[in-house]
């Protein structure tokens, strides 16, 4: 089968060629973690591969409680986003554990 004027990203069951064997053969960027592309999949679709880029981390917020255990958060957004099975997108929000310590806390009221 060939790949010829079809390639698919990520998993498309409906990105398929006649294969050998009168089995089909897959024209997307999964076929590679199941092995079952077609014969010119590499050549045809790997060739116009582009990787996802992504820009800086933002700042992090500030916490979530202002007064004991809470959470910060920051992000980043993409830049260039995955094409004809290209590397994917890495993580865009991370979070993390904070204290909160603003001055009234444990001021009695």
């Amino acid at each position: 089968g060939s790949c010829r004027h079809r390639c698919c990203p990520g998993r498309n069951n409906n990105c398929w060629a006649p294969g050998a064997r009168r089995a089909p053969c897959y024209c997307d960027s999964y076929c590679q973690r199941t092995g079952d592309c077609c014969q010119d999949y590499l050549a045809t679709c790997r060739r116009a591969a582009v990787g996802c880029a992504v820009g800086p981390w933002g700042p992090w917020s500030g916490c979530s409680s202002p007064c004991g255990v809470g959470s910060r958060a920051r992000s980043r957004q993409v830049t260039v986003p995955p094409r004809h099975g290209g590397d994917p997108c890495p993580d865009l929000k991370q979070r993390r554990g904070c204290l909160g310590q603003h001055p009234t806390c444990g001021t009695a009221k």
